[in-house]
């Protein structure tokens, strides 16, 4: 069973549990990031560009509820690209000087202070690196974290408590790293923020949905079919933008916000069990010498930890391995999808707020699970997007490149013509659904609480993380037990919408015809009461074949009015990175890559990530050798995925690294 240390008057007492922390949020000055960082395995290559890191200190004081007084050193650098939301930004980027930290005396405020005594970690126990003490440690400031903190703030409230909540978020701003289709279901919102209907002013969620068209494509035609997904009563958003507006919320409750850190280990005590996280040093070099800005990473230690790194997370992949919690619930393996998008500007004429429209086939071939969507947003602008299950078996399909034709289909293009794009990018998403739950205190995407027939996620990520919340303050008030949140999902509309859509995702297994035909007889004739589960088929990466099976794909050259090559689209994502720092892509074998993945799969790493990180470069004797541009890097961690042998870690860079999402 998975367990967490709860301590209560300086004692410790084990609990059974599935839960994690999370961490508080203030505001200070904006943070900005402009950097790269380039290498070719083994060695690390010079960078393909790079900008001076000037960090400069400032502190902020002590406030009057008692909270500790901090040291921060402020790292200032840029993010290239506009930032169009209007939405409230948080700063990010200041690290934490322990040193000058007095003891907290307040409710509600976060403690620093050195290591703690009598307790052990499970990692480095360096002297210097000082800890940080909450009640909740979130992990991600994304939908279902920032809920957890809103939810846990408001039973403080109600019940005349006060339990310090803190939240880390490792993008550069909150939303920085938030990316979504996204037509949202307000159903959670309705149950967390009932009166956010009265602030649609200041909420970002003005566009109902007005129409909703479902298209099969063909190369050159679009036959339009029933729709399936039932959006009455839903909005189109942009994700980013949405949960800005959250840790507005969050912050106005007292949770403790800090964006630009990354979360890079779980803490444990000698039991092994989990007492929260430590974020990742800051300024090493690409060489793993200590720059003059090197500052120590920070211990946030909690009574209850929650992991809410959206798909994929680092720290949740590690808690899922080390507890074996998949194996102890029979859980099947997860799998993934890889969604790639743009977001336009289109002309006036052109432009139909609250348009919904998605689209199977063309240009995937039969046997690939994936589709598109194109959403009208408000001011003229327009959410594009392909998803591409990452169980495809042709190594030679780049998701990219098909994103590219899609938008060429002559029902697409006349729409495009004439705009611009003003955003784009990548991220994977789960697909597993209820067949992979692990148990956990793991919440939103973290744990694969998709719906994909309603294709969102939002929704379920949201009350998740309430039920979680929910599930904390009783461990933290009653002294009960974090089982309470599994419990409470089993009891919830999460569980019973879920099990219905339970065998949608794997009836594509055999094919988009039979699919098709499952997938219509779950939802028309059975409404997800069928007596059979359905399984996934092989994990996403043993389905890859190998490339000497297909035949080679010719992909036309981008036009450059509404098809891009790679370095363009990159721009417009304003992902950048600390130049001089540790590639955090890492080959467990550096042979690998042209051993196996070359001559066996063609190279397939250098087609799936859509921010061209992989690259095979002649080597001084004309050989292929891999190149890792890891300043490229989204954070989709499709490499993670895909990767045929599993040769690729995708780990945490410096904080406040990676995209700069605001309409997204």
């Amino acid at each position: 069973m998975f367990r967490f240390l709860f301590k209560s008057n300086n004692n410790f007492r084990v609990l059974g549990s599935k839960s994690f922390h999370p961490i508080p949020h203030t505001s200070f000055n904006h943070h900005h990031c402009n950097s790269a960082v380039s290498s070719i395995h083994p060695q690390i290559a010079s960078p393909i560009s790079s900008n001076d890191f000037n960090p400069s200190g400032s502190s902020s004081k002590p406030s009057g509820n008692g909270s500790p007084s901090v040291s921060v050193l402020n790292r200032i650098s840029r993010i290239s690209g506009p930032r169009m939301a209007g939405n409230r930004f948080f700063s990010s980027g200041y690290l934490l000087n322990c040193k000058n930290l007095m003891s907290g005396k307040g409710n509600g405020s976060g403690l620093l202070r050195g290591s703690f005594e009598g307790e052990s970690r499970g990692f480095s126990s360096e002297p210097d690196r000082e800890s940080m003490e909450y009640d909740v440690v979130i992990v991600g400031a994304g939908p279902a974290g920032l809920s957890a903190a809103i939810r846990l703030k408001q039973m403080c409230r109600a019940k005349d408590v006060d339990f310090s909540v803190c939240v880390v978020e490792k993008g550069a701003e909150v939303g920085a790293h938030i990316i979504s289709g996204n037509v949202f279901e307000p159903r959670a919102l309705d149950e967390l923020l009932p009166e956010w209907k009265q602030e649609e002013v200041d909420a970002p969620i003005n566009v109902p949905v007005s129409s909703d068209k479902f298209w099969f494509l063909t190369k050159d035609r679009a036959f339009s079919l029933p729709s399936p997904f039932d959006n009455k009563g839903n909005y189109i958003i942009s994700l980013s933008q949405l949960v800005r507006w959250l840790g507005g919320k969050a912050e106005q409750l007292g949770v403790e916000i800090y964006p630009g850190f990354a979360a890079s280990e779980m803490l444990y005590d000698a039991n092994h069990n989990v007492i929260g996280i430590g974020t990742n040093d800051m300024g090493i070099a690409k060489d793993g010498s200590k720059k003059e800005t090197f500052q120590r990473g920070v211990e946030l230690r909690g009574h209850v930890t929650l992991l809410a790194e959206g798909c994929r997370g680092s720290l949740s992949e590690k808690v899922l391995r080390d507890y074996n919690l998949r194996e102890k619930v029979q859980a099947q393996h997860q799998t993934y999808a890889l969604g790639i998008k743009e977001v336009w500007e289109i002309d006036e004429g052109k432009h139909k707020p609250g348009t919904v429209l998605h689209t199977l086939g063309w240009p995937l071939d039969h046997k690939t699970y994936g589709g598109s969507f194109l959403y009208h947003m408000n001011d003229r602008q327009v959410s594009i997007g392909l998803v591409v299950a990452l169980n495809y078996h042709n190594p030679l399909l780049n998701p990219y490149e098909e994103f590219q034709k899609l938008k060429h289909h002559p029902a697409i293009k006349p729409l495009l013509e004439g705009g611009t794009v003003l955003q784009y990018g990548a991220r994977t998403l789960n697909e597993g659904g209820f067949q992979f739950f692990p148990g956990g205190a793991i919440i939103g995407c973290s744990a694969g609480f998709l719906n994909v027939p309603k294709i969102k996620g939002t929704h379920t990520a949201m009350k998740s993380g309430m039920l979680a919340a929910e599930a904390a303050f009783d461990v933290l008030h009653e002294g009960s037990s974090m089982e309470k949140y599994w419990d409470g999902l089993r009891n919830s509309w999460i569980w019973e919408e879920l099990h219905k859509a339970r065998n949608y995702r794997p009836a594509f297994e055999y094919g988009l015809v039979p699919g098709l035909a499952l997938s219509a007889l779950e939802h028309y004739v059975l409404k997800g009461r069928s007596p059979l589960t359905l399984k996934h088929g092989k994990p996403d990466h043993e389905a890859t074949d190998v490339a000497r099976l297909h035949s080679p794909i010719q992909y036309p050259k981008p036009d450059g009015i509404v098809s891009f090559d790679v370095p363009t689209s990159l721009y417009r994502s304003n992902t950048n990175h600390d130049h001089d720092q540790p590639a955090h892509l890492r080959l467990r074998d550096p042979q690998v890559p042209e051993r196996v993945n070359f001559p066996d799969y063609a190279g397939p790493e250098s087609r799936y990530c859509p921010a061209r990180v992989y690259e095979y470069v002649p080597d001084e004797n004309g050989e292929p050798r891999l190149q890792i541009n890891a300043q490229n890097c989204l954070h989709c961690k499709a490499c993670d995925i895909k990767d045929p042998k599993q040769n690729i870690e995708w780990t945490v860079p410096e904080g406040g690294g990676g995209p700069g999402y605001s309409v997204m």
